[in-house]
């Protein structure tokens, strides 16, 4: 195994200055200079670009996701709280602010997964708060052989999703339609399995591969959401409420290998563990925009205080 900690202390993202006035026409100028072409190849060879000093304004903001993220994404069939804010425009989470968000790759889970995340922050924290990224090659290599080996296969995610009422998100949020035949005409395509429940809610199975490769560099990364699915992800207490209150087949998200064998709860905690021990943290000043490749970079959140606001904004 190689030693992740040594090669994550080698690496951070690319941190962009404002070099004049800052605002929208000094960041947009910069980019339009560059290219989507030559801002691409930046992105696949950082990884990850911070743009500091800038200030952007929330009334700024569409102008500058035009240049980066050219065809924004809707959260469809995200399972993240979050409220949509503007044109395919989220807060980025709405997790409470006293918990950690281990590292993931957004939607990982999903038949299909945004290429670029942008994050943009709007009030910084009053302390804490970063958002931590991670080389997903890294997290990868970081795993003992025996947790690679036993991912081999892929897993398997169960989503239960509420009629308007229970844990977690209601089918409706989840889609962001009220239209059980949009719900299943998206579904159709992806490979999952699904059904209506007497409740009016649905369950929805899915069988995904546990690592993928990126399209430019072939670099083969960690990429599924096994630790966040996965009870044990919680921690003990938690875990432990829940299972009082629901039979896991009835969890609002859970997770087994592919042939639906259980994931042990100790590859889960490894997991969790060493992709937050070796992430960067990108910490936040109002106005800051940071632009991650989602194979590339997982990404999380760290605990903090104050009225921290941090947008975010995807695309293919």
């Amino acid at each position: 195994m190689n030693d992740p900690l040594t090669q994550t202390e080698l690496w951070t993202p690319l941190d962009i200055e404002s070099e004049g006035t800052g605002g929208a026409d000094e960041l947009v100028a910069r980019i339009d200079d560059m290219g989507p072409e030559e801002v691409g190849n930046l992105l696949t060879q950082e990884k990850g670009l911070v743009f500091r000093g800038f200030e952007i304004t929330p009334e700024e903001l569409d102008r500058v996701l035009d240049r980066l993220l050219p065809n924004r994404l809707a959260y469809v069939h995200g399972n993240s709280p979050r409220t949509k804010v503007g044109s395919n425009v989220y807060t980025s989470t709405e997790y409470p602010q006293e918990f950690t968000i281990s590292m993931h790759n957004e939607m990982s889970y999903a038949h299909a997964w945004p290429a670029r995340l942008a994050f943009y922050c709007q009030v910084q924290p009053g302390s804490g708060g970063a958002t931590p990224v991670l080389d997903a090659a890294r997290w990868l290599d970081s795993l003992d052989a025996e947790v690679r080996e036993a991912f081999a296969g892929g897993v398997r995610y169960v989503q239960n999703l509420h009629d308007g009422f229970g844990l977690g998100k209601s089918w409706q949020d989840t889609f962001e339609t009220t239209d059980r035949a949009e719900v299943e005409a998206f579904l159709e395509p992806t490979g999952a399995r699904w059904e209506w429940k007497a409740d009016g809610g649905i369950r929805v199975a899915s069988v995904r591969p546990a690592t993928t490769r990126h399209p430019v560099t072939g670099a083969e990364v960690w990429f599924n959401q096994s630790d966040q699915w996965h009870p044990a992800g919680l921690g003990d207490d938690t875990a432990a409420a829940l299972a009082q209150i629901l039979p896991e087949e009835d969890l609002p998200q859970n997770v087994t290998f592919a042939d639906g064998t259980p994931i042990p709860a100790e590859y889960v905690v490894q997991i969790r563990d060493r992709g937050l021990e070796h992430a960067v943290d990108v910490d936040w000043r109002s106005g800051d925009l940071l632009l991650i490749d989602n194979v590339l970079l997982a990404h999380g959140r760290r605990p903090f205080t104050g009225a921290r606001r941090v947008l975010v904004a995807m695309s293919d």
